[in-house]
Formats: structure tokens, sequence, C-alpha cells
């Protein structure tokens, strides 16, 4: 039996007493997080803010098993922020498409979900109204024309199910229970109601696919409203992806269990204050970048560079070589070492030990933290 087919399905319970310490503990350091983000001024707080948002587009994808283009999620959420981060790169309809659900979930939270606007999302997350090679009713709640919808593991003919949702034929008033209770004020902490939301929808599965990374998308909205702002500074995508194992056995068991919810909420609290931690290496990045140029302020750097010592202070993925300069910038082999052996002499890049096209550079740390 699972938790919506229960007598007094959907009043969920919750010992507070067992959550009173870890919501304070939560509440505070996400204050504090902010209060620290807020002082650091518009331009590095917007740098914060797209470093964070293109993690957890990145991370919510991840979780569902599929892997996008960081540029393109970057160079997407930069375009559509106004942000000038420099050469912007051609982005997928489909990476355009998460981006989109996520911005419009935290930059208008306060705008009321609806049934129109979760069909909306789900269109944008399925632009070619299908799942990998599997035509999927989009934009518009499931059908179960194929079965009942079921989270499966495993092998074709040792497949293991996880969890069954309900019919479709219960979706409309599921699903206008959910939203009236997600749109009227209720006498708990904001934060306990992203936990409850994120749970209850996952629960429902409206959806033929999707439903994870809408569940987040709504969490992540809810976290904004118990903020009252749309800059995010934290990625709870991007602890779940971390605690992915974790995540889905904690909803198993809850989706499998009784009404009281306490463990579920307790888990999603401890979640957040590890993605609250986590943002702060988010920080150190943007005051690494700030503190580069300022030490550089004076210097002269071409457009190529620029945008290269960016990526390398953001992280590089893989290894720095002029070829992969070259395919980057759009320019010349010549043109590249050129620009990399300028840096070389400026302290800012070192070359690692090895020769030919096998050469490949790093960022000199020491650029990072002179004064």
């Amino acid at each position: 039996m699972y938790i919506y087919e229960l007598k007094h399905w959907p009043l969920f319970q919750w010992d507070e007493a067992a959550l009173l310490n870890k919501l304070a503990d939560v509440r505070h350091s996400q204050g504090r997080l902010i209060g620290n983000m807020q002082s650091l001024g518009f331009k590095l707080q917007a740098e914060a803010v797209l470093q964070t948002l293109t993690d957890d587009v990145l991370k919510s994808s991840e979780i569902e098993g599929e892997v996008l283009e960081k540029e393109q999620v970057r160079s997407s959420i930069a375009r559509r922020l106004g942000m000038d981060i420099g050469a912007l790169v051609q982005t997928d309809r489909n990476v355009e498409g998460v981006v989109e659900m996520m911005l419009n979930a935290t930059q208008h939270y306060s705008e009321p979900l609806t049934t129109e606007r979760l069909y909306d999302w789900h269109a944008t997350l399925f632009p070619t109204g299908r799942s990998g090679m599997t035509k999927i009713t989009v934009g518009a709640w499931r059908t179960d024309q194929t079965g009942p919808m079921q989270v499966v593991s495993g092998r074709i003919g040792r497949q293991k199910i996880h969890y069954e949702a309900p019919p479709s034929t219960r979706l409309d008033h599921e699903m206008s229970v959910f939203l009236k209770w997600f749109e009227t004020p209720a006498p708990i902490d904001p934060v306990l109601k992203a936990a409850l939301a994120h749970l209850w929808f996952v629960t429902i599965h409206p959806f033929d696919d999707g439903n994870g990374r809408i569940a987040r998308a709504i969490a992540d909205m809810a976290l904004a409203r118990s903020e009252n702002s749309p800059k995010r500074f934290y990625s709870m995508s991007a602890q779940i992806q971390i605690e992915r194992n974790a995540y889905y056995s904690i909803l198993e068991d809850t989706q499998k269990g009784n009404l009281d919810v306490t463990r579920w909420i307790v888990w999603f609290l401890e979640c957040f204050k590890k993605a609250i931690v986590g943002a702060e290496s988010t920080l150190g990045q943007v005051m690494a970048k700030a503190r580069f140029w300022d030490t550089h302020s004076g210097a002269l750097f071409n457009e190529r560079q620029l945008v290269m010592v960016n990526k390398m202070i953001d992280g590089f993925e893989g290894k720095l070589t002029s070829s992969k300069w070259a395919v980057i910038m759009k320019c010349s082999q010549d043109t590249a070492l050129r620009d990399i052996d300028d840096l070389i002499r400026r302290g800012v890049l070192v070359q690692n030990q090895g020769g030919g096209r096998s050469t490949s550079y790093y960022l000199n740390q020491n650029a990072l933290v002179k004064n």
C-alpha cells in the first residue's frame, strides 16, 4: 500500500519536536549565507547566481540520467538574465527548455503555480514530444494508456518496481488539491512547505516524464518564497545528486510508509544544510575571480584571453591545450599559442611537463591569491 491509498491522504503529519532544532539551524545558516552574498555587491552577486543556477540545471538533469553541456547551460542562463560573459555558445532546444523552466520557477517565484504553468514547464522540457525515443503526452497529465505509471529499475524481465503512482483518473482531483494547498498561506515554515511540496508532487507523479525535475523546481520555487528573493546562492539539486541513492531510498520508504513524514523532512533539511555549506565553494570561486581581476585591473587582455581565463577560474574541464583554445575561441592554432605564451609570460598560466601536441596548461594558483 502506498501513502496515497491511505484513508487520510494527503493529511501529512510530522514530529515538530524532532524538527525544531534542525529547522532553526538551517534557517540560521540560510540567513547567514544570504547576508554574506548580499555584501558582495551587485556584480559578484550576479556571478554567484549564474554559477549556482548553472549547477542547479546541470545536476537536476544528471539526477535523471541526462548530461547537459555546461557551456550551453551557462550561456543560456546568462543570455536570459542579461549578463555579459563574453562569447556565448549556441544552445540546444533541450537545454533551453530546462533553463526556461528553472528560471521561471525561481525568477517568478511569487506568481501562482497553476495547472497551465505546470503544463508549460513540461512542454519546455520535452520540445519534441518525446522522451528519448518514446513518444509521450506533453503539456498535459499522463493518460496511462500504456499501463500504470511505475518507477522501475533493472533489466527487462527482471525489473523491480519501486513505486506505482495514482491512476490517471485521479490526477485532476489530486493536482487540484495540491495546487490549492501550495498557493494557500499555511501556518508552517516555508522551508517545511518546500519539503512537503517536493514529496507530494513526486508522489502524485502527474506527467509521463520529468516529474523529478519539476518536483525539484517546485521546491526551489518554495525556497525562493521563503527568502522572498529570486537570487539563488545554493543548489539543492547539486546536493541531491551527491546523495542520489539516499534520495531515492528515502522517497521509496516514505511513499510506502504512513502519513508521518518526519524522516523525509529531516532528510530534506539535512540535505538543504549541506547545500548551503556547499555554496561556500561558489563564494570562494567568485571571490577568487574578483581578486584576480582586481590584481590585473591595469593589464590588457584580448577578448579571447578574458574568456579563457574566466573559464579556467570557473573550473575548466579536462586539460587545456592550444588545440582546445583554438576550437573554443574559433581562432587559428598560431593565434592560440600566442595568446597562451603571453599569459605564461605574465604568470597567469603555467605549462605542464611534456611537449608537442600533448602540451597542456593550467592556471597559476598564485595569480588567484596575489595581494
